[in-house]
């Protein structure tokens, strides 16, 4: 069995406060996009997992893909299977690349040994693996609250429009991008901009994580100035990582500068 993990975009993110338990409250969109990993899941004699494309760091046995199979092994005792996973979508990148991976092994495994699971159960499997792995289950554009797991519906369609994704070969850890965060309750709810016009979301709708990374990288605040100089009708970086999107009427030509980075360009 054959599934295309996705990646997702955060369309704005206020970090809103630190919780007790150390996480923080958040309040973002997550949009899915089309830049997608491979994940092939067939019964084998053994379980085993192995992966290509793009290095993984760690080690295999702690993969999210990995983790996803014995949480489903350990409550239905699934057949042993071997997991494969051609890694596309860059890490590190703040596009929920393992997120995604984990969703969609659960997905499968749920499809391919007919374990009745519905909507809400996978959600909280998934909830055990991170905290926006649950929003690929359904993996439709949501307004996230809580440390990102917690969904309410959103009247947020951008179909139509073109994206650009640029990964500039850097990965940031979601450790180091909360190390300088400093939480603010906003002036407004995120919803409330979103409702907007997607062309009036440059002057309110902002990712916190650029105040403390653009200074520390200028290269992101270079690629999102050079997204409106191109045209974009909105720029920003996507959740704690290092890619940073533009969303446009038409397909932009990209620049001879970009080229040596990780480019996908796709269609919302």
């Amino acid at each position: 069995m054959l599934g295309f993990p996705n990646a997702k975009i955060n369309l704005g993110l206020f970090i809103t406060e630190k919780r007790p338990d150390g996480f923080h409250n958040l309040q973002s969109c997550f949009y899915p996009v089309g830049w997608t990993d491979v994940l092939e899941i067939i019964p084998a004699p053994a379980f085993s997992f192995t992966s290509s494309g793009l290095p993984i760091p760690g080690d295999a046995h702690t993969n999210l893909c990995v983790r996803a199979y014995q949480l489903l092994e350990r409550d239905f005792k699934l057949p042993p299977v071997q997991m494969h996973l051609h890694k596309l979508v860059p890490i590190g990148a703040g596009l929920g690349g393992g997120s995604a991976d984990a969703a969609f092994a659960l997905r499968l495994l749920n499809e391919q040994f007919s374990l009745a699971l519905t909507t809400y159960q996978l959600e909280e499997y998934a909830r055990q693996l991170g905290s926006d792995c649950a929003f690929f289950v359904e993996n439709k554009p949501v307004y996230c609250l809580e440390k990102g797991d917690a969904f309410e519906s959103i009247n947020v369609d951008l179909t139509g429009y073109h994206i650009v994704l640029i990964y500039p070969n850097l990965a940031i850890s979601t450790a180091e991008a909360y190390a300088n965060i400093r939480p603010r309750q906003p002036e407004k709810p995120l919803r409330d901009y979103l409702q907007n016009p997607i062309e009036t979301w440059r002057t309110n709708v902002h990712n916190d994580f650029e105040d403390s990374l653009f200074p520390k990288y200028p290269i992101l605040q270079e690629i999102k100035q050079q997204f409106y100089r191109m045209g974009a009708v909105y720029a920003s970086m996507s959740g704690s990582g290092s890619t940073i999107y533009g969303i446009f009427d038409a397909p932009p030509a990209i620049p001879n500068q970009f080229t040596s980075y990780n480019v996908w360009l796709g269609k919302l």
